[in-house]
Order: C-alpha cells, then sequence, then structure tokens
C-alpha cells in the first residue's frame, strides 16, 4: 500500500500532505491528511490527467480537479470548479506521476481548457501565432465575470478549438499551444 509524504506549496505557503492508500477492492481510496485535517477519498482517472474526487467523509462532496505540468520542474497547473492555481509539488522527484506509474512527458503540446464552463467572450490570439509565457489567449465569461486565460509556456497556437460566443464546458479544449 501506498504511504507517502508530499510537500506542496500553494500560493507562497508550503503544505505537508500525507497520503495513505487505503485497502479497497480497486485501490481507489486514499487517506489524505492536510493541514491537520483528514479526509477519506475516492480517486479516479476519468483521463490521463483529470481525476473525479469523492470526499467520502465530508457529506460526500464530489470535485472534478486536472493536474497539468506546466514547464516549470515540480509545478502543476490545477483546475478545479472554483478556478485555476498553481502548486509546486514535491515528492522527492520532478516529475509528476501518471495513473500507469510512469512519469508523464511534455509532449510538446500543452492543451489550455476550460476551468468553468461559461461562454467564449474574446480570442486573443489566432492560429498560428507565437505567444509568451503568461500571454492572454482567450477571454471566458462564467457568472457575469470575465477570466482571462494565459499561456503557460512559450510556443505558438497549433489548434483553436472554439469560437467567440460559443458556450464551453468544465474541461473542454479551447487552444492548443505547441
Amino acid at each position: 500500500m501506498l504511504n507517502r509524504n508530499i510537500e506542496i506549496e500553494i500560493n507562497g505557503k508550503s503544505h505537508s500532505v500525507e497520503v495513505e492508500q487505503m485497502e479497497s477492492v480497486d485501490n481507489n481510496r486514499f487517506r489524505i491528511s492536510w493541514d491537520g485535517v483528514t479526509r477519506e477519498v475516492d480517486a479516479r482517472y476519468l483521463t490521463r490527467d483529470t481525476l473525479s474526487l469523492i470526499l467520502m467523509n465530508a457529506s460526500w462532496k464530489s470535485c472534478r480537479v486536472r493536474c497539468i505540468e506546466t514547464s516549470h520542474n515540480g509545478e502543476l497547473e490545477v483546475h478545479t470548479e472554483g478556478g485555476v492555481f498553481r502548486a509546486l509539488v514535491d515528492t522527492g522527484s520532478t516529475k509528476f506521476m501518471s495513473r500507469t506509474g510512469e512519469a508523464s512527458s511534455f509532449d510538446g503540446e500543452f492543451q489550455v481548457i476550460a476551468p468553468m464552463s461559461g461562454k467564449v467572450v474574446r480570442l486573443l490570439v489566432q492560429t498560428g501565432q507565437d505567444v509568451i509565457v503568461k500571454q492572454g489567449l482567450v477571454v471566458v465569461e462564467a457568472m457575469k465575470m470575465e477570466n482571462e486565460l494565459r499561456s503557460v509556456r512559450a510556443g505558438h497556437v497549433k489548434e483553436i478549438c472554439v469560437e467567440e460566443g460559443m458556450p464551453v464546458e468544465v474541461g473542454q479544449v479551447l487552444i492548443v499551444i505547441a
């Protein structure tokens, strides 16, 4: 059974997280201790980088989380229903482990996904355009707020998968950067 301590830095604050795999039929149950609070979680991959999490002892709350490696070692861009944040993860290695247990590799493409349901208000780039780190790519309106999604790395716009005015769902690919 897995038992691991992980250091995670979010917004400059360091957190020590203990992850313990619990015995279950499908090995998807974990006990997570974070800042003195322990929760039991059922975690299942929906895609290579998207998890469905069910907090079992917290009124059975369910959420979907997508973790995407950035170009910085150990840094993840974490997409939740509440928004997007960056986390610096130290697991003793610089690679984030995929569901197969193999270190995931950066394949040269990065997908910009919708972190929330909403509507595409503006496209800030065009196919083939070069982009730099933190450059605005697309503006998505959700709950009457405009959210500018930015590039996490330099590259060029390989594909734009949406149009202005188009509704989008959580996790939908908006733009592909190569």
